[in-house]
């Protein structure tokens, strides 16, 4: 067992994730036969096989998941030691990553555009997913800070508010629904286009329609706020939707707000972190300025929100 490598071990685990030897090969850069052979080579080492096949995946066997678990536990190690490292080197260089919910695309670029220009020698990156990715990404200790609404309580965290979000229904301008007051229980019968499981969108929406009564027809399930937007205008169905993301095509006439009691639902951005991760003097000025400056950055809205 001695003889075992991080590069063996990082081949085990990118196939064990992706399930193909070709999709780890690609997240690591090499060809599938040096992928094949470092497997090889791990498990001629701990005299035990690590990989099942089951159809055209791999599977890791009983073995392989408590390698694959060390592994983990390995990169996290080495991000640590390398977040030391880069703190000796203080503010005017190292790397800063963060996550953000798909939603907040529609502000947060802005935000580490204007950290960038002020540290122009740290280095960003950013990772755009739903909730479930993100959360993902901040259990993993694969993210520095996340940008989402509501923070995870299976994950220890800090978190602090960034500004307001308010959650809309939106239909084509041309819809009957437009331009009156309704309650909730009017949506019923009306086609809604979803996000897909994991979106924090839509376990907002199914809540809210729980708790209303409201019946609606589930239309096509969208992992896209830009595509849903595109269907709503063409008419395919309405949507619940943050009004971040549709503040544009709201002021040009594209999309309409409908108004019904009790919306817009108010949430709140937050910029959150992992409670036991050591952040860089890079990360931690990226933590302070999203924190104090984040609101500067979100959409405006001329809608007063209602609380939920």
């Amino acid at each position: 067992m001695r003889s075992l490598t991080v590069k063996q071990l990082r081949a085990l685990a990118a196939v064990a994730d992706t399930g193909a030897v070709s999709a780890a090969a690609r997240r690591l850069g090499v060809t599938p036969p040096a992928v094949t052979m470092q497997v090889q080579l791990l498990e001629a080492a701990t005299e035990l096989p690590l990989l099942d096949r089951s159809g055209d995946r791999f599977r890791p066997t009983d073995a392989g998941r408590e390698v694959v678990e060390a592994v983990a536990r390995i990169e996290s190690a080495i991000r640590d030691c390398v977040a030391a490292l880069e703190a000796m080197k203080g503010l005017e260089g190292g790397r800063v990553s963060v996550a953000i919910v798909s939603t907040a695309k529609y502000f947060a670029p802005m935000a580490l555009g204007a950290f960038a220009r002020a540290h122009p020698r740290v280095e960003l990156s950013l990772v755009v997913g739903n909730r479930a990715e993100v959360l993902n990404h901040l259990r993993g200790d694969m993210v520095d800070v996340a940008i989402m609404g509501r923070p995870p309580e299976e994950i220890e965290t800090v978190k602090t508010v960034i500004g307001e979000h308010p959650h809309i229904v939106v239909a084509p301008p041309d819809h009957p629904l437009v331009g009156r007051r309704i309650g909730p229980g009017q949506l019923t019968g009306q086609t809604f286009l979803m996000r897909e499981q994991g979106s924090g969108t839509r376990a907002l929406m199914e809540r809210l329609f729980a708790e209303e009564g409201v019946k609606a027809k589930s239309g096509m399930e969208i992992g896209s706020n830009e595509t849903i937007k595109q269907a709503v205008i063409a008419g395919l169905g309405l949507a619940f939707i943050s009004a971040h993301t549709v503040a544009a095509e709201i002021a040009d006439g594209r999309l309409a707000q409908i108004e019904v009691d009790g919306l817009p639902i108010m949430r709140q951005w937050h910029v959150v972190r992992r409670a036991g991760k050591r952040l860089t003097p890079p990360a931690a000025a990226m933590n302070a300025f999203l924190s104090e400056r984040g609101a500067e950055f979100l959409p405006q809205i001329s809608k007063k929100p209602t609380e939920l």
